[in-house]
């Protein structure tokens, strides 16, 4: 479920786009640093929203500088790093374990299966500093993965358990934010989740894998139902983010959460629409 939390780059200002890049930059360099290039390879930007959504909330004391790397060798580019792009890189490489044992019980990936192992020693390290935290994610993430496998399960159930734990990553720490934080990411996760479930459908049916949309798949209003859904998530989660106090990089942030996320189920609907199209013409 990664490559949903995105920027939309056509709308956004050239010092806003090269703010957000150093943030993605400043997640990469904390986990080689703190994982090595196994880490390093888990790098999504999905999570440099929660960097930036955490940094401009708590304002922590941000580390700037440039660097060079293998992705950009030969020009140097801008980092931030600060507590969050370091607790970020963690929720990253946590999130990248999870998919790989996703990936290879469902699919039987072997690929992922060795790079979950490797991943698997990294996150017990993650234990003794997240305590509690780890364990409700823990707990979340087996029921979601227990209840996917179900084939009565709704969309409704498994978008709220994977709610949960992106709720419980967004809120960093139990504070006056901690609950806004946590319904912000709640629906987010509800949101990703029926994203994903939408945009994998056709591939679920044809392998016979679990996906609870299909039993709305062949009803006359299936795309308007999925976009209503949607929209209503990310409404939630919009209420939620504009109860923040935040003024630092707010504009990066509306552009993820008003028009980014939006990006890949766009380009799959319109993907879905003009196939439709093609095979009415032919018929």
């Amino acid at each position: 479920m990664f490559g949903y939390i995105m920027i939309n780059k056509a709308e956004m200002k050239f010092r806003e786009f090269d703010v957000y890049h150093s943030y993605y930059c400043g997640i990469c360099r904390d986990l080689k640093k703190k994982y090595g290039i196994c880490g390093q390879i888990a790098l999504s930007y999905d999570m440099t929203f929660l960097a930036i959504l955490l940094t401009g909330l708590y304002e922590p004391e941000t580390r700037e500088g440039s660097c060079k790397c293998a992705a950009h060798p030969f020009e140097r580019h801008e980092t931030r790093n600060n507590l969050y792009t370091e607790y970020a890189a963690d929720m990253n490489l946590l999130f990248a374990y999870y998919k790989c044992k996703d990936d290879w019980e469902d699919e039987g990936k072997v690929r992922k299966l060795l790079y979950g192992r490797l991943l698997e020693g990294k996150r017990e390290k993650l234990k003794g500093v997240y305590g509690e935290k780890l364990r409700k994610i823990d707990a979340a993430m087996g029921e979601f993965t227990e209840a996917e496998r179900s084939e009565d399960a709704d969309i409704d159930t498994l978008g709220g358990l994977f709610g949960r734990v992106m709720g419980e990553i967004v809120a960093v720490r139990e504070d006056e934010w901690a609950e806004n934080l946590r319904r912000l990411g709640f629906f987010l996760g509800k949101f990703i989740y029926l994203c994903d479930a939408y945009e994998d459908i056709e591939q679920d049916i044809r392998k016979g894998a679990p996906n609870p949309l299909k039993k709305k798949y062949e009803s006359v209003g299936f795309e308007e139902e999925c976009r209503t859904i949607l929209m209503m998530m990310m409404s939630e989660c919009c209420r939620e983010f504009e109860q923040l106090p935040i003024l630092e990089h707010v504009e990066i942030l509306r552009n993820i959460l008003y028009s980014g996320v939006w990006g890949r189920y766009e380009a799959v609907r319109e993907k879905r629409r003009t196939g439709q199209t093609v095979q009415e013409a032919e018929s």
